[in-house]
């Protein structure tokens, strides 16, 4: 068996707080790691940390860039047991996304859209949920979780264990 994380973050941006607010949900971003140290950690966010809508594929870094910034940063971390085909499967998938990352877009209209209940998918376009989601299918990694996808959503995953809840800072 082999190991990965689901973290939702609450960074208290302005963009966070919008959607917290229009969604009445607790966490507003989610990523994907493949250890528990969370150095392979990847989601569609900003690709720098002062602008928001400039984002696309990236390795996150919880001492780095968007989380260095925002320092008060909430998070929740679960743990999910895979299988090995899976979990390989998972990172060559990933490794496809930072080949080509150039290629990725984040999808703003989508990410609006979840408040009035629509989905608008568009090819090499993801919000961080649609991304997260869109990798684990691709890994023959089940969730069961809702076409519409939202942060929120991961937070309670079937099968998994909180391994930590607070700050992200203080995580070890």
């Amino acid at each position: 068996m082999k190991q990965i994380y689901f973290i939702m973050t609450d960074t208290g941006t302005i963009l966070s707080k919008i959607v917290k607010h229009f969604m009445k949900d607790e966490y507003g971003h989610v990523s994907i790691s493949l250890d528990k140290g969370l150095k392979q950690m990847y989601s569609f966010g900003r690709i720098n940390p002062y602008i928001a809508f400039w984002g696309g594929f990236v390795q996150e870094d919880t001492h780095k860039g968007t989380f260095r910034r925002f320092t008060n940063t909430k998070t929740k971390i679960l743990e999910l047991d895979i299988d090995e085909k899976q979990y390989l499967k998972l990172r060559n998938n990933i490794e496809k996304f930072k080949l080509n990352k150039n290629k990725y877009k984040f999808n703003v209209i989508g990410l609006f859209a979840i408040y009035f209940n629509k989905q608008v998918k568009r090819d090499n376009y993801f919000y961080c949920a649609e991304f997260v989601k869109h990798i684990t299918e691709n890994s023959n990694i089940n969730l069961n979780l809702p076409e519409l996808i939202r942060p929120e959503n991961f937070k309670e995953l079937d099968n998994s264990k909180i391994i930590y809840k607070g700050l992200l800072r203080e995580y070890k």
